[in-house]
């Protein structure tokens, strides 16, 4: 099984973190959707809430809300995710996938809804010091 690859938002401090769980740990999140709030323990931060926010899957290709379920789509698109217009009323055919988590997704968007007794910044930095 592949790893996900949860990047984790705090809205307060304007930073963002990044941290690899493999997905027979987080296999709880398949079949959550854009939006669903989960535990934090999953990913070992305690007390804190998260709120899936997007992703994108093994190949790239970003996750959009409107699309249901966990599969591919060609569409057309007029603005973000997945296409910056660069002239006015552009549009584009732009390959997206859907608003559900499944085991293709590399890459989970998150942010943090309820936080925890303990600052981000301290489990991060005990993360890094253990690794090195």
């Amino acid at each position: 099984m592949a790893d996900f690859k949860f990047v984790i938002s705090d809205p307060k401090t304007k930073k963002s973190y990044q941290l690899t769980v493999s997905q027979d740990k987080a296999y709880i999140l398949i079949g959550k959707k854009i939006g669903d709030k989960f535990d934090g323990s999953i990913l070992g931060l305690t007390g804190y809430e998260l709120e899936i926010r997007g992703g994108t899957d093994k190949d790239g290709f970003p996750m959009l809300p409107s699309i249901q379920g966990p599969v591919r789509k060609k569409i057309i698109l007029s603005g973000r995710p997945g296409f910056k217009p660069r002239l006015k009323g552009q549009r584009k055919r732009k390959t997206v996938r859907g608003n559900t988590i499944s085991a293709d997704i590399a890459q989970i968007n998150t942010k943090i809804v309820k936080y925890g007794s303990k600052p981000l910044e301290e489990i991060f930095k005990k993360e890094e010091k253990t690794e090195g």
